[in-house]
């Protein structure tokens, strides 16, 4: 038995898709419209999105930078205190608790 081209199984022809040409066209280009209409909705919310971070910068006074240094600067007071506290307590693990007697 040999097999021709075309044929699955001997005798049989193989099934040939098939495909709406229209219905292909119409689905591509509403998939580039969704497309063009997602990039549209991306732009106008980034710009609004720009638009309130610019009111809130002017409207908190202080600069990023400045703002960023104040909160650095608590950091670094808060871990020392921390630091100076831990050695403070490891300084007193030797010693008798004070009796509250």
């Amino acid at each position: 038995m040999s097999y021709q081209q075309g044929e699955t199984f001997p005798g049989q022809p193989r099934p040939r898709m098939q495909v709406n040409a229209t219905l292909l066209m119409t689905g591509a280009a509403l998939a580039g419209v969704g497309s063009l209409l997602g990039i549209a909705g991306l732009a106008i919310s980034t710009a609004a999105l720009g638009t309130a971070i610019r009111h809130w910068m002017t409207d908190i006074g202080v600069p990023p930078s400045e703002l960023a240094r104040q909160q650095w600067t608590r950091a670094r007071a808060a871990t020392s205190a921390g630091t100076n506290a831990w050695r403070q307590a490891q300084g007193r693990a030797g010693q008798p608790a004070a009796s509250g007697r």
